[in-house]
């Protein structure tokens, strides 16, 4: 009963130091900072603020914490993505307000409408940028002392590696070290000779590969922090044959970052000579857009020469490092408004607005200077302007368009006179008609006044008033001008983190040992173990290999007599392959378990 208590508390004892070397040896696989546990005993006193702030550093600097930032930020770029921001489109935060009355005071304290410079949204990316830096700088210095150092020398028993392999040959053990030299350099191993064993170690680019990716992060950040900084953006509605030059008085609307100049502008212009846009005729596609371009002619510089060019949707022209992209496109009738002696007091392409699919669009006329009603009185004129590129014809219902392309372009007008309200000094959308302190021209009937136009017919006005005349269509493209200083670095991080992620999911770090002894009988006894960072099939696979490549400096010496079996004899271990491997020695095996290291 002794006998069996005595062997059970050897096995025991012998678990647990070979579980103590593994965790040593495994230990020094890894980069990643050791955690220090405190101590949980009842005496502990408390800490100091210099504690807490040390404390709350490792934690901050913690992968996990990591992690549940960098899935905080993705979680607060959501709203960003489905509410209307300020500094992409106001007139759509607006609608939005409009129509959300009751949770747009919620959005506003929670900052909603601006998240991507909300106070809760730069706590997250600060925090994350600062993990980031205290994960990277001591993983760092581990690594390059980890490059500098040398492959750690062969542990005690190589026979509790998770791959082994062995077996005995006439060669001599110097000869059989300097061919496992030759054989692991050949492989692009690190080696080392000490004593009676060569080390050798592969698979940094496992740890260089994580700390790419945490490199490009941080480089993402910044990034994206710089874009929004100095960043540059707004947007330009242009007709055909007419120009733009990039100057703040130009834009429609312009946004930039809080850090940008407006002096550094790039100085270009453009002019649109034409837009084409075709359309598939027949089919379920019916409708859908084939040619969609704005053809161009741009002048870089003060003083360059003029240049033709071709913008297309994500195929921005791009002007010393600015980008004018194409956004949008619609009709704009050219019309010819008339006083009533028959003099032109306006002719003039208004853009309109679509509002479906197929360019339905709509918008307002106004008339601010030059007219005179027929007793010489300056007043304004204004026109609700409603226009279908392909006319459904009448009796088909409410006036809409069948078709985007121009087959049947008729305009719809409403005619109006007195004040416009332009005079006010209040901003005013210029596709809308303010007829609060406006009169109806009235028909025959007494009715507003409204007719439907095709190209080279007029509306006139009651009471000699005077005439508008539908002339033609010209065409508008609607162009983003913007200026992001970050987008090259964001897109080369970007690239970065990918290859880094790569390398640190399917490069393996692991080691090999190989001892070559003289037994008691003369004969060379070969041993090569292999040790992975991680459990991988792959580990037994590559030893089984370097077995086979040394085996031709070192082979197999002939087996000796067999002899009578004795106590000591024992199956294979757990875990053994049937299989012998091409070495013809002892088979290449797993643990039954994995470990990360083994007893020195």
């Amino acid at each position: 009963m002794s006998k069996a208590n005595s062997t059970e508390t050897r096995q025991h004892e012998d678990e647990h130091a070979r579980g103590s070397a593994h965790g040593a040896a495994g230990d020094r696989l890894s980069t990643a900072p050791r955690e220090e546990r405190p101590d949980t005993g009842a005496g502990v006193p408390a800490m100091s603020v210099t504690g807490w702030v040390r404390w709350f550093w490792r934690q901050l600097t913690s992968m996990r914490v990591a992690l549940i930032l960098l899935f905080l930020l993705s979680l607060g770029a959501i709203p960003g993505s489905l509410i209307p921001q300020t500094s992409v489109d106001d007139m759509k935060v607006q609608a939005f307000k409009d129509q959300h009355p009751t949770l747009t005071p919620v959005y506003e304290k929670l900052q909603l409408f601006d998240v991507y410079s909300s106070v809760w949204f730069s706590a997250i990316y600060i925090l994350l940028f600062l993990s980031l830096i205290g994960c990277i700088v001591p993983r760092t210095g581990q690594f390059v002392g980890q490059l500098r150092s040398r492959p750690p020398g062969a542990p005690k028993r190589l026979t509790r590696l998770p791959a082994y392999t062995t077996w005995r040959t006439d060669a001599e053990p110097e000869a059989v070290r300097a061919a496992a030299l030759a054989v692991l350099r050949k492989r692009r191993f690190r080696t080392d000779e000490a004593g009676d064993a060569v080390a050798a170690e592969k698979g940094y680019l496992r740890e260089a590969g994580n700390l790419v990716f945490h490199i490009a992060l941080i480089v993402m950040l910044v990034a994206f922090a710089s874009g929004q900084l100095f960043k540059s953006e707004g947007g330009k509605l242009v007709v055909e044959g007419d120009g733009f030059s990039n100057t703040l008085t130009q834009y429609d609307d312009f946004r930039s970052g809080s850090l940008y100049d407006s002096d550094s502008l790039a100085p270009f212009s453009f002019v649109l000579d034409d837009f084409v846009g075709t359309y598939e005729k027949s089919g379920p596609q019916r409708g859908t857009p084939r040619t969609f371009e704005a053809r161009v002619t741009y002048t870089g510089g003060a003083e360059g020469a003029e240049r033709k060019g071709v913008i297309k949707v994500n195929e921005p022209l791009v002007v010393d490092g600015t980008k004018v992209y194409l956004i949008a496109h619609g009709y704009a009738p050219v019309v010819t408004v008339r006083d009533g002696k028959g003099k032109v007091v306006s002719r003039s392409a208004v853009p309109l607005l679509p509002i479906d699919n197929n360019i339905t669009s709509s918008g307002a006329i106004k008339v601010m200077d030059g007219y005179k009603d027929k007793k010489g009185v300056k007043t304004q004129l204004g026109f609700k302007a409603f226009f279908v590129p392909t006319f459904a014809g009448h009796g088909q219902g409410q006036m809409f368009s069948q078709f985007p392309g121009l087959d049947f372009p008729v305009l719809a007008l409403s005619a109006y006179h007195g004040s416009l309200g332009v005079d006010s000094g209040l901003a005013q959308n210029v596709y809308q008609l303010d007829t609060s302190k406006m009169k109806e021209f009235k028909d025959k009937d007494g009715e507003l006044l409204k007719k439907l136009l095709m190209p080279g017919e007029k509306l006139e006005l009651s009471g000699g008033a005077g005439s508008i005349t539908f002339e033609g269509v010209e065409e508008w493209a609607s162009f983003q001008i913007s200026q992001q200083p970050g987008n090259g670095w964001a897109l080369g991080g970007a690239v970065a983190a990918i290859a880094g992620l790569a390398g640190s999911l399917f490069i393996q770090r692991r080691r090999v040992w190989v001892r070559a002894v003289r037994g008691a009988d003369g004969v060379t006894v070969v041993e090569m173990a292999g040790l992975g960072r991680s459990e991988s099939a792959k580990l037994p696979e590559e030893l089984g290999d370097l077995s086979a490549a040394l085996v031709t400096t070192a082979p197999v010496a002939p087996a000796a007599a067999p002899e009578e079996p004795d106590e000591s004899d024992a199956p294979d271990e757990p875990g053994t392959t049937d299989a012998t491997n091409e070495a013809g020695s002892r088979p290449v095996h797993l643990a039954e378990a994995p470990v990360e290291g083994a007893e020195k």
